[in-house]
């Protein structure tokens, strides 16, 4: 098997590019690993590169060196291909997919790693490995890529200055929520349809989530007071204590179809744009991923 190490030189602010390419040069050498190391030059550049090395029909091992943006272009450039492996070496701001199974960048622990077939979210002509959302969570994400450009300033931190900023402009939605055929519609602010548990940069939107159970985690919020009595809420909901809200709903599915009565944005694993209807279905064991030795998420499954 060949590895490939699609680095993002902007991830982390530059630091993939600055401390850690050296990194996998040394490490490549060291081990006599059949390796290549790929510097991404461009927006869709990663997703590019990787299909048309997967569409060779070669076996071959992706690692993606940067944020939650160059695994998703990853993930949709090889996800057709059962010759393709996807590891992913936490280097961005926000890291939110791989926080369940830990933050670790030791190379030789994601070489060694455990392949894991995992599910994804299908909508429309791309797929989601971590999350999907409606609502004015996908407002913020979109609003998040400006204040990640301010110097100092984390992931987690631009999730919640834009979340801040959002909170004072447009909340509300009218959404038409139909989970396996389960109707719901009223004001909503936002309904998040999750992989797995984190998104804009730690916070554990669906805390119950595991990206290998064939199921998709729906969680509808409804929007019943003011801007000022949201705030205090935003703690607990970046824990993930706000399951049992009285305003939330929670479902497992197979399928969700999310209809606005106004274009409102969408948010698939970081990229945003306006519709007015948009359908998420579960893809079962669709990719293999390959969980870092040691990782915690290994553990536990030996536990459960």
């Amino acid at each position: 098997m060949k590895h490939y190490f699609i680095v993002n030189p902007v991830s982390g602010k530059g630091k993939a590019a600055k401390s850690y390419i050296p990194v996998i040069e040394k490490y490549i050498e060291d081990k006599g690993l059949d390796a290549e190391i790929y510097i991404t030059k461009a927006f869709r550049d990663g997703q590019r590169y990787v299909e048309e090395i997967a569409k060779k029909g070669e076996y071959v091992r992706f690692y993606s060196c940067g944020g939650d943006g160059t695994l998703y272009e990853i993930v949709n450039g090889c996800y057709k291909y059962p010759n393709c492996e996807v590891a992913c070496i936490p280097l961005g701001s926000g890291n939110d997919f791989i926080r369940l199974f830990g933050s670790d960048t030791d190379i030789d622990n994601h070489v060694n790693g455990v392949p894991t077939r995992l599910d994804l979210i299908f909508t429309e002509d791309k797929v989601a490995i971590n999350q999907c959302s409606m609502g004015v969570d996908a407002e913020v994400c979109a609003k998040q890529a400006d204040f990640k450009k301010l110097p100092l300033i984390s992931g987690e931190a631009a999730y919640t200055l834009s979340l801040l900023y959002c909170l004072l402009g447009r909340l509300k939605s009218q959404f038409k929520i139909t989970v396996d055929g389960e109707e719901f519609e009223d004001t909503y602010l936002f309904c998040y349809v999750g992989n797995s548990r984190w998104y804009g940069g730690g916070y554990k939107a669906a805390p119950l989530a595991d990206p290998a159970d064939g199921l998709i985690d729906v969680v509808m919020v409804k929007l019943d007071r003011s801007r000022l009595r949201l705030l205090p809420l935003i703690s607990k909901y970046k824990a993930g204590e706000h399951l049992d809200w009285d305003i939330t709903t929670f479902r497992r599915a197979k399928k969700v179809l999310i209809e606005s009565k106004k274009s409102a944005a969408v948010n698939v694993d970081g990229e945003c744009e306006y519709v007015d209807r948009r359908s998420f279905e579960m893809m079962e064991n669709a990719i293999t991923f390959v969980v870092p030795k040691g990782s915690p998420y290994l553990k536990d499954k030996e536990n459960s």
